[in-house]
């Protein structure tokens, strides 16, 4: 009786994670996008964020230090500069393009085109030899395509300058997560704990898109009656409380995603990941009134197919090459 009870037990935890993880990347997705129809400030808005996990990792981190006894690992500048600074910069980039889009596209566009990410990623870990090709990899990559094509091809709420910046975050994503896997892999900077790699990345991704917030919403945003003109205290102090959820949303997302990674596996990450589409395409369609054809639903169906044969390939190989071992 011990092992169906230990087997029910692990398996309600899983769900628990998996559940935590979907309120609070599909609750950012939502959020973020309904705060943008208010506050049209997206890169702002990234930067708040970025505070908001830099202080809470800061306060995780030394809570773990008073609970275990032990310091905290800290960078030198050289390897902070170095090593750190090129994932920090992608980063940046992915999150705050990602972002941006929402004052152009529909959650669903942009959760289809974000799944295209998963391209990206093949291709630079190949590029960086985290990958071993494979002839199946190509098959991957013309279901992915081809559904993203059929997804957009005459959709009735495709906005041009928006998908742009999606598939522009997806491809620097694919650059942000393979530079993120080396980070974390190299045992000498010490940085496989994700609250620790959250604390070192978050000053310097502040830095990197600082310069684009400058140029594109700094003058905007003084002049605006949102935060700097205000002429009342309550429509500042709402704007800060509806930033500050946005920053405990994303600070939660990077916090449920190492519970779920690290008390299961990546590879209930990525399956889960994929359930996560389809929920919030069908949010999506039911609470945000996005409207898709049989022709899209048929590409995000393609879609779907590629990234879980990747998944399956990936469990695969790594199982022949445990059984090698």
């Amino acid at each position: 009786m011990a092992v169906p009870v230990q087997f029910l037990c692990r398996g309600i935890r899983t769900v628990g994670l998996v559940l935590l993880y979907y309120v609070f990347s599909i609750g950012i997705t939502f959020y973020n996008k309904w705060l943008m129809k208010g506050f049209h400030y997206p890169l702002f808005m990234t930067l708040v964020h970025l505070t908001i996990n830099f202080c809470l990792s800061a306060l995780t981190r030394r809570a773990m230090q008073c609970w275990m006894g032990k310091p905290r690992i800290v960078l030198s500048w050289t390897d902070y500069i170095y090593k750190v600074a090129p994932t920090a910069f992608a980063t940046a980039l992915d999150i705050g393009l990602s972002n941006w889009s929402f004052l152009f596209i529909t959650i669903s566009l942009y959760t289809m085109t974000k799944s295209s990410a998963v391209l990206f990623i093949l291709f630079f870990s190949l590029v960086f030899k985290l990958e071993e090709p494979n002839p199946f990899l190509i098959l991957v990559v013309l279901l992915i395509s081809s559904g993203l094509f059929m997804f957009t091809f005459k959709s009735t709420q495709f906005n041009l300058e928006g998908f742009v910046m999606v598939l522009l975050a997806s491809f620097i994503g694919g650059i942000r997560w393979t530079l993120t896997q080396v980070l974390m892999q190299k045992a000498e900077l010490g940085l496989q704990n994700p609250i620790d790699a959250m604390y070192h990345l978050q000053p310097l991704m502040f830095l990197g898109l600082f310069p684009l917030f400058l140029y594109n919403e700094g003058l905007s945003l003084s002049t605006s009656e949102k935060l700097f003109r205000v002429t009342e205290l309550s429509p500042l102090l709402y704007s800060l409380f509806t930033l500050s959820i946005g920053g405990l949303l994303a600070f939660g997302l990077g916090f449920s995603e190492f519970l779920l990674v690290s008390r299961t596996s990546s590879l209930t990450l990525s399956i889960s990941g994929i359930f996560k589409e389809v929920c919030t395409l069908l949010l999506a369609a039911s609470l945000m009134g996005d409207r898709m054809n049989a022709v899209n639903w048929l590409g995000f169906a393609v879609c779907l197919s590629g990234i879980s044969l990747h998944v399956g390939l990936k469990t695969y190989y790594s199982k022949s090459k445990c059984f090698v071992m």
